[in-house]
């Protein structure tokens, strides 16, 4: 499969770059994302979340009044969750989220969502390029000459520029990545891809080892 190959003011060049159907063009499959974003959700997520149970709270362990003959319920100690202030009961409790998957269905994962992107015109391969300064404004206009000013646009690069990371970092729709630290979640996530010439047979190396 051949693409075009555009300038980042937009313009087509006269060039084209052929994509391995082995990696842009499978069939996708939908449960291998499905687990794949899955696992880097769940692995974000700090765990750090808790609440006092009985034990954890601090309080008197007093009876509150004698067990029979008030003609009230039993209560045991002002810490019992049926009081305000009270402990909750089976609260959640620090944890670890993360959970491992087979490498060869993440390789399915990041083959299908790459293969969905092209397959919806949502990927585009340009010329590689550099900013002489950090300039917010520099990618507003290579935006505005893609047509992308209202859709999440990922730009992949061979390699980690600081003034194009620098320029974009303002921009809430715009993010920035190496093709190296590509991943099915980033690539579903975004409206659409704007992906460097020399990135493309680094993306084509990382999905197939």
């Amino acid at each position: 499969m051949e693409v075009e190959v555009y300038n980042i003011k937009g313009g087509k060049t006269d060039r084209k770059v052929k994509l391995n159907d082995a990696v842009f063009g499978i069939e996708p499959n939908d449960h291998a994302i499905y687990l794949d974003v899955k696992q880097y959700m769940a692995n974000r997520r700090q765990g750090t979340h808790a609440t006092l149970e009985v034990s954890m709270l601090s309080g008197s362990t007093r009876k509150l009044h004698r067990q029979k003959g008030t003609g009230g319920s039993r209560k045991g100690s002002i810490k019992s969750p049926l009081f305000r202030g009270g402990a909750r009961v089976f609260g959640p409790q620090p944890r670890d989220y993360n959970f491992k998957l087979n490498k060869k269905l993440k390789k399915l994962a990041r083959l299908s969502a790459l293969s969905y992107k092209v397959k919806e015109n949502g990927f585009t391969v340009i010329e590689d390029f550099t900013f002489e300064a950090p300039k917010t404004k520099n990618v507003i206009e290579m935006i505005r000459n893609f047509n992308a000013e209202n859709t999440r646009l990922l730009l992949v690069t061979s390699s980690t520029d600081p003034n194009i990371v620098l320029s974009a970092r303002n921009l809430q729709k715009v993010k920035v990545i190496n093709a190296s630290d590509l991943n099915t979640y980033e690539i579903l996530n975004a409206n659409r891809m704007l992906v460097t010439e020399s990135s493309l047979r680094e993306i084509e190396n990382i999905t197939q080892n």
